[in-house]
């Protein structure tokens, strides 16, 4: 909360014309009115922010790290356009922070915390019915020209009206958008809201006289002029793109940047599959890569760069909570419809046999959308916070995810577990389908039960396809179809898919966007990331009591009721994930020593000088 006095003495020294144009657009000052417009330099979700005003640099970053070099980074897939806030089309992430810029900056050492960047003081009231952001005069676009309010209030309609879902839906609470002076935007919200003043922090910043407004839904490989210090200078479609480093960049003296960006030069080129991604970086191609296959961990760093030293692996621990990777069922699917079908399938996942098989051993598994964090249902029982919350919707928790103990399905790690498949083919039965020569099929018209599972990557492949022989104990039909990245991506955001991989990544302040992920509007709305199509009642007001918490007590009760609901939706076949971050580098490359909750990042790192 922001609060403070002594606003109407400011006013009273303000120039003639500006107070006359605040009195015009706020009215007489008034108590509520004064406290409101106390600014201050930064805004949390909860709490008390963790750097002081007058904070020199993020803990996670050296303010004395050299200038200069280049760094190489690799990915999988391709692209086809440079806009990442629209839905069509595939654009590089790297992008975002680089070159486009938002008002303020998210502290990845706190749950929910943002600093100074375009706006340079942010000023709400105790209710959070408004946010007001004062900007830095001194910001620019790449191109020179200055950055202003109505740049600002242009790339919020632009948000609103074309670009993602999320977005959309975040700024369609806003009622009314002003411009009090070239360097002042006030944002209304339609009702109160904790986490909104925030999320308008984040807004990203577009020209309002180099951005084709009519065009902007399309893809393109024209670059958006941001505001950030790196410029788009060599884009080869589908392939690499290479980002240069603005000398002029007018946020470089700011305290959070400082020790960030230290490349001249940042490229990224695109893999078709992870062994060639891989062999890049062997051959020092690439100067870093964060390693998500144990596999490879474990067995294929041995050649000489490691032996001598030049490159080093290193497991980086996260305070995060572990990302929710799992094989999603899209229940718009009537086959899927049924939650005894969805449980029968995660009944049939060997996790403990394919990764002694696979994985060397390497993983954990995954339970909650949470896991690894104080927000996690997984081991605590329901308080009565969380029992009031549940409530109204009886049935929505299974008594073992309200008691505490689910865990997933354990198998014997054989591989052939018979308790697991007679398990799996009662639920079945129940959901009306039997076998009949080895095959499983509908009871009623004798349909065989076959089920197509999307991937993209070699590595997902490989594991379906390991999935796809448990399955066929059942008498299950399973057809793994790969499809290269741009098909993945299409029918990913138009639901065309039974299953598919995929990954939620959870901070420790979840809020607003778990509409977008889960709730109920969102499974209608192509783009967003509600893929399983879940519709519970239960899911949106956990969701709502998530974003209404005004108290720790309440947040952690309202997101481990969620999390319970998830659970027991069956939604997916929760899958595993690392202990930490896998980073292997070549020495040429250095980073902090300190790394933030979310893990080491690039935007820290720095070329060694003379390697």
């Amino acid at each position: 909360m922001i609060t403070g006095c002594g606003n109407a003495a400011r006013l009273t020294r303000t120039a003639p014309a500006v107070l006359a144009l605040l009195l015009l657009v706020f009215g007489a000052a008034k108590p509520a009115v004064a406290q409101a417009l106390d600014k201050a330099s930064a805004i949390t979700m909860r709490g008390k922010p963790a750097l002081p005003p007058g904070f020199t640099s993020l803990a996670y970053a050296n303010p004395n790290a050299p200038k200069g070099g280049r760094l190489t980074l690799s990915l999988l897939g391709t692209f086809d356009s440079l806009n990442p806030f629209i839905v069509k089309g595939t654009s590089p992430g790297v992008l975002r922070g680089t070159v486009t810029e938002s008002l303020m900056a998210r502290s990845l050492d706190e749950p929910f915390t943002l600093y100074p960047l375009i706006a340079r003081t942010v000023s709400t009231d105790e209710k959070r019915s408004f946010v007001e952001f004062a900007l830095d005069p001194a910001a620019r676009f790449s191109d020179g020209s200055a950055l202003t309010s109505a740049d600002v209030l242009f790339s919020f309609a632009l948000m609103r009206d074309m670009g993602r879902p999320n977005h959309r839906l975040y700024y369609g609470k806003i009622t009314k958008a002003e411009a009090p002076d070239a360097h002042t935007v006030r944002f209304t919200f339609a009702e109160p809201d904790p986490e909104l003043p925030l999320i308008m922090g984040l807004m990203p910043v577009f020209s309002a006289q180099a951005t084709d407004r009519a065009r902007f839904e399309e893809t393109t490989l024209t670059p958006l002029l941001g505001s950030g210090p790196y410029r788009v200078t060599n884009v080869n479609a589908g392939a690499a793109l290479t980002l240069e480093r603005n000398p002029d960049y007018w946020g470089r003296n700011v305290a959070f940047n400082r020790g960030l960006y230290n490349f001249d030069r940042l490229d990224t080129v695109y893999f078709r599959d992870a062994n060639s991604e891989f062999e890049a970086f062997r051959k020092g191609l690439i100067d870093a890569r964060f390693e998500s296959d144990p596999g490879r961990w474990e067995t294929a760093y041995d050649f000489p760069a490691v032996r001598s030293g030049e490159v080093v692996k290193e497991t980086i621990p996260t305070g995060i909570p572990k990302p929710y990777s799992a094989f999603v069922f899209n229940t718009r699917r009537p086959l899927l419809a049924d939650i005894r079908v969805r449980q029968a399938l995660i009944e049939l996942f060997d996790f403990e046999w394919l990764d002694r098989s696979f994985y060397h051993g390497l993983y954990r598994r995954t339970g909650s959308f949470f896991e690894g964090s104080a927000l996690s249902s997984i081991g605590r029982p329901a308080d009565a916070r969380e029992r009031a919350l549940l409530a109204p919707f009886p049935g929505s928790v299974v008594p073992d995810v309200l008691a505490g103990t689910y865990r997933p399905p354990v198998s014997d790690g054989t591989g052939r577990d018979r308790i697991r498949l007679k398990a799996a083919l009662d639920l079945l039965e129940q959901a009306g389908f039997v076998l009949r020569k080895g095959a499983l099929v509908d009871a009623g018209n004798g349909r065989p039960f076959a089920l197509e599972l999307m991937v993209v990557t070699r590595d997902q492949e490989r594991l379906a396809l390991a999935w796809q022989a448990q399955l066929k104990r059942a008498g299950i039909s399973l057809n793994v179809r790969s499809v290269d990245a741009v098909q993945f991506d299409t029918r990913r955001q138009a639901y065309d898919f039974d299953m598919m991989p995929y990954a939620w990544s959870q901070s420790l302040s979840p809020g607003n966007e778990q509409a977008f992920y889960f709730g109920a509007a969102a499974a209608d709305t192509p783009g967003s990331r509600n893929y399983m199509g879940a519709k519970a009642p239960a899911i949106d007001a956990t969701i709502a009591a998530l974003i209404a918490a005004r108290d720790e007590e309440a947040y952690v009760a309202a997101a481990r009721a969620l999390d319970r609901v998830l659970i027991s939706g069956a939604y997916a076949v929760p899958l595993f994930h690392t202990p930490g971050q896998w980073l292997a580098r070549w020495t040429r490359i250095a980073r902090p020593e300190r790394a933030s909750l979310y893990g080491t990042l690039p935007e820290t790192w720095w070329r060694v000088p003379g390697k």
